[in-house]
């Protein structure tokens, strides 16, 4: 998406931590990750973290402050837990997704996470546009970077139309499930429960109501409903091969479904 905002990871140390931003990055189309003064940096190392990224990883850009990585920029926010004493606009991840999409449109907007070990410093703050703060518990308030990182992301893909892409349906969808196709499975099961003498001690038809019940709840299709029946079926098979006495169907069962 054209409107995706820029990620900028401020001295990282851990090349796992720029992996897995990397990988987040793609996961959540954004097209640009730029480095402040790294630890360290390979590529290889990199993609090897993070499989299938090799055309993100290319345009990644290296920077030697801040406001070098943020020079193209015309909006920006950065992540931290720290309380500030001065007034700043803070946003919560969602109101500042929203507003980096709406600021892309114009022109290059990103979002700024820092260091693993203690974040951002105040000078680098103070070069963002705004801040946004992750409600975290008050007790325990620092995320690791890729927490960090996947929160904001998400929110960005949200934020750009994500949740309107449609799940993808089974590969092999199921007609409903007919009224004869149930009853036929209710009727086969009441035969295989009497087989195993399961109303010995208890009402058939208010076993069977109940049954009925949770099956309707179940809401199964074509193929469930065949393989629920199937089951019922194989129990008296079972009990025939084995030489046991088997009551007589109470309806007429019909052939035996076909699970495939």
């Amino acid at each position: 998406m054209s409107n995706a905002p820029i990620l900028v990871l401020v001295a990282p140390q851990d090349i796992v931590n720029i992996g897995s931003a990397v990988r987040i990055a793609k996961n959540f189309g954004l097209e640009q990750v730029r480095l402040v003064q790294p630890a360290v940096f390979d590529a290889w190392r990199i993609e090897g973290i993070a499989h299938n990224t090799a055309d993100l990883i290319e345009r990644i850009t290296i920077h030697d402050s801040v406001a070098d990585a943020l020079a193209d920029c015309h909006w920006s926010v950065a992540l931290t837990a720290r309380e500030r004493a001065a007034k700043r606009t803070v946003y919560r991840p969602g109101a500042a997704a929203a507003e980096l999409v709406a600021r892309a449109e114009q022109g290059p907007a990103a979002f700024v996470v820092g260091r693993e070990d203690k974040g951002l410093s105040n000078d680098e703050l103070d070069r963002c546009t705004a801040l946004v703060t992750i409600p975290t518990n008050p007790a325990h308030k620092s995320l690791n970077l890729a927490q960090a990182v996947a929160i904001m992301a998400y929110e960005t893909w949200l934020a750009r139309g994500g949740e309107r892409k449609p799940i993808k349906p089974p590969r092999k969808p199921a007609e409903p499930a007919t009224m004869e196709l149930q009853e036929r499975l209710f009727a086969d099961w009441e035969r295989a429960l009497g087989a195993i003498e399961f109303f010995k001690t208890r009402q058939t038809d208010h076993v069977m109501r109940s049954w009925r019940e949770i099956l309707f709840r179940a809401e199964l299709d074509g193929r469930e409903a065949s393989l629920v029946r199937a089951m019922g079926i194989e129990v008296v098979r079972y009990l025939e091969r084995n030489g046991l006495p088997i009551p007589p169907p109470s309806t007429p069962a019909g052939d035996a479904p076909t699970t495939d």
